[in-house]
């Protein structure tokens, strides 16, 4: 069964890259609609609305950008993406009043909480998954990404940094039974404070704070507080990673392999699947098969297809304080 929130959620910060204030509300959506944004300062019209699809990611510094096909467009949307596809939201409509998503506290874990919130509605139409029958790979330098058969999605990430506060780090994971809560949710952006500097003197990251991100010089995490988790790099590279894949459009079957990954290679790794003839097929999924799926611990299981009352606000925070 398919799931869409049960009542809006709604938020509001800055923009990471512009420092310009953002107003972005997700609401609930019909089966089969998909995650679509609507730039809500851009008029009406199907012209304002831009789906989150693989095919709609441009190129763009440090962050994913999609493009509608009239050219409205919005960034820095992996985030939220992650939050959706971590709980469990299969369709939304996603107002925003400007170019780019909130960062908030640069994790997922704000989207997460809010949509915990609004609850859960379901549907009875069927869920369908994009199973990866074969390996498929991309190479950037020395870094790559691959996609390879599973019964649900499996994720592997290596990073390596010279700066001694990061280093090398790696992680394995189930996506399944509120893996993403538990693990990922609340691992935030990070980068060195030379590259900080960098960008801002290039006119990007102006909405960037030790509060909205992990910031490293050396050995030195000058954040407040300093990591939430250990290995809290890696953590928020394959947080990125879901709201990358998200992007097929459906939840996937499959192992994500990254090594040095980032939003550009795992969009090629999106395009390079879909262009490879037999590499993969659509697959409806069985109610036991939903149980393994990305979210499925989180708001719980979709109830029998008789009974499609909303999950309330009080049932689904319950269950992700369960979690969490």
């Amino acid at each position: 069964m398919q799931a869409t929130l049960a009542t809006s959620a709604r938020f509001t910060g800055v923009g990471l890259h512009s420092g310009k204030p953002a107003r972005l509300v997700i609401h609930p959506a019909p089966a089969g609609h998909g995650i679509v944004f609507r730039r809500t300062d851009l008029g009406e019209g199907e012209g304002v609305r831009i789906p989150a699809l693989w095919d709609h990611v441009e190129p763009s510094a440090l962050c994913t950008l999609l493009r509608g096909k009239d050219g409205a467009s919005v960034s820095t949307v992996e985030h939220v993406m992650a939050a959706l596809a971590g709980t469990g939201v299969h369709n939304a409509l996603i107002d925003i009043d400007g170019p780019e998503v909130p960062i908030l506290d640069g994790s997922s874990a704000p989207f997460v909480q809010g949509i915990l919130q609004a609850g859960l509605r379901c549907t009875p139409e069927p869920l369908r998954a994009i199973r990866v029958l074969r390996p498929v790979e991309v190479h950037q330098g020395a870094g790559f990404a691959r996609l390879s058969p599973a019964d649900r999605l499996q994720m592997e990430f290596v990073i390596d940094f010279a700066d001694a506060a990061i280093g090398h780090q790696e992680k394995r994971l189930e996506l399944a039974n509120g893996a993403f809560v538990r693990e990922l949710m609340d691992s935030r952006t990070f980068c060195r404070q030379a590259d900080v500097d960098s960008m801002q003197a290039s006119g990007l990251a102006l909405g960037g704070t030790y509060f909205n991100a992990v910031v490293v010089d050396g050995e030195r995490v000058l954040s407040p507080g300093g990591l939430r988790h250990r290995d809290e790099p890696v953590r928020h590279k394959m947080l990125d990673a879901v709201g990358d894949l998200a992007r097929a459009g459906a939840p996937l079957l499959a192992r994500y392999t990254g090594n040095r990954a980032g939003h550009a290679m795992t969009n090629r790794l999106l395009r390079t699947l879909f262009a490879t003839e037999g590499a993969w097929e659509w697959t409806e999924l069985s109610p036991e098969a939903q149980q393994r799926m990305l979210g499925a611990g989180v708001l719980g299981l979709c109830p029998p297809a008789a009974d499609t009352a909303p999950a309330t606000a009080t049932k689904t925070a319950a269950r992700a304080r369960a979690v969490a």
